[in-house]
């Protein structure tokens, strides 16, 4: 999701991390390999233009910010105009104040639409609310049975009618959610290969018969630059409340989710991050800017352990992770916690430090058995050496190796990690303090 851009302007900021004032040629410099690679990464070739336009104004003798180095100077820049590009940063659901709260689902054939409206029913029940589904995509023969297999697997009722057609389903559907009390109904439609007539009079016809609350597009992350004419052409057929981006756990550029907003003014809502049913993601444009620019999400970090540990445990994994004094008792909590945080991948994208500094080849070895051989190299440790990895010297590391049946180039990766993971957080914390006072100045 977006890594290689992430990894590619990282390297850009380290490049005038040692200048002193920037001129007009350094940021020239900055702005053309920045828009290099936003292009790389499916950003719309306008909008990239317009982009590293505002920027360079911005950027050229700033003196706003004179207590940031120059490269924490664009860095803020950036960060701030990716925020206003991507925003606003949380769109609230439009609940209906008579439920049920109607959805609408579209999008073309094979974005996954479907598993993404079993998604989004999953996110409603933990939000409190009690969802139902309707199958209305009746053209492709096994969609109504995996809309049913997926509803059993989240709990939801599902309102199917084979034999009849797309807008009677709808209506059906609609009159049986009240009938059980049901406060939201997503309605899952029919999809199609590429856009055509056939398959906006069909969409309109089930909107005009339900009526709804909210339209989402689903859009597959994969697709680039084309997912700017496919929002379009549904934006301007149903009215688009909001937009869905699937596959974006996967190597998508992802460029497609800073071009989505600016060109059609369609919000993203969620963002999928795995064919889990669990693995969907409410969008901030804020949390989204920053991890492009590898500052990670430790928000989102905390808000998934929130879902899973006791607050005592959140509050004591957010102090040390923003203090950058993590040790390895705290690197050992932090792993098992993670493995019920999600796909470990996923996760490891979100800590500062490590998304924009680990190849996507390292990231796609994390896995059960990885944190296995981590976890047996910090048991292999003292207490000692636990609470001050600083005293860890080659002879220490050679027997961790032997102790806990890895290499002693594992053991020295997984040092390394843990003080990439410090200065990640040290970074992030000075940068947000000056952040902070520069918006009381």
């Amino acid at each position: 999701m977006l890594d290689n851009l992430t990894r590619r302007l990282s390297g850009i900021f380290a490049g005038i991390r040692k200048k002193g004032r920037l001129s007009e040629d350094d940021v020239t410099a900055v702005m053309r390999e920045i828009r290099v690679a936003l292009l790389e990464a499916d950003v719309n070739f306008q909008i990239a233009k317009n982009f590293v336009q505002t920027v360079k104004e911005k950027a050229v003798g700033e003196e706003i910010f004179g207590s940031l180095t120059p490269d924490q100077t664009i860095l803020k820049i950036v960060r701030d105009e990716l925020v206003a590009l991507l925003g606003p940063d949380e769109t609230p659901i439009r609940w209906n104040p008579a439920p049920p709260t109607v959805i609408l689902m579209c999008g073309l054939q094979g974005s996954g639409k479907t598993t993404t409206t079993a998604k989004l029913a999953r996110w409603f029940l933990k939000q409190g609310k009690k969802p139902m589904l309707a199958a209305c995509d009746l053209q492709r023969p096994a969609a109504v049975k995996q809309l049913e297999i997926l509803g059993e697997q989240v709990g939801v009722p599902v309102y199917a009618q084979l034999g009849s057609n797309p807008v009677q389903v709808a209506k059906d559907a609609l009159a049986r959610c009240k009938h059980l009390f049901c406060d939201v109904l997503i309605v899952d439609t029919a999809g199609r290969l590429s856009i055509d007539e056939e398959l906006m009079k069909e969409i309109a016809e089930v909107r005009g018969a339900v009526n709804p609350d909210e339209v989402f597009l689903v859009v597959d992350a994969t697709t680039g630059q084309e997912a700017v004419n496919v929002a379009d052409a549904f934006h301007k057929t149903l009215g688009l409340t909001g937009a869905i981006f699937t596959k974006m756990d996967g190597d998508a550029r992802g460029g497609a989710v800073l071009s989505v907003r600016e060109a059609t003014s369609v919000p993203v809502r969620f963002l999928g991050v795995g064919e889990q049913t669990e693995a969907l993601d409410p969008f901030h444009a804020s949390r989204m800017a920053e991890r492009i620019i590898g500052m990670g999400d430790v928000f989102g970090i905390i808000e998934k352990a929130e879902e899973a540990f006791a607050g005592e445990d959140v509050a004591s994994l957010e102090s040390k992770m923003r203090s950058g004094k993590l040790d390895f008792n705290d690197f050992l909590n932090q792993m098992r916690m993670i493995r019920k945080m999600g796909p470990l991948k996923n996760v490891m994208k979100m800590i500062p430090g490590l998304s924009a500094n680990l190849p996507e080849e390292a990231l796609d070895m994390v896995n059960d058995k990885q944190v296995d051989r981590l976890q047996a190299i910090v048991l292999s440790m003292t207490p000692k050496e636990r609470s001050n990895p600083d005293v860890l010297n080659g002879s220490r590391r050679k027997r961790i190796a032997k102790g806990s049946g890895t290499t002693q180039e594992e053991v020295n990766r997984l040092i390394e990690q843990l003080y990439s993971m410090r200065r990640g957080m040290k970074e992030f914390s000075k940068l947000e303090k000056k952040m902070k006072k520069i918006k009381r100045r």
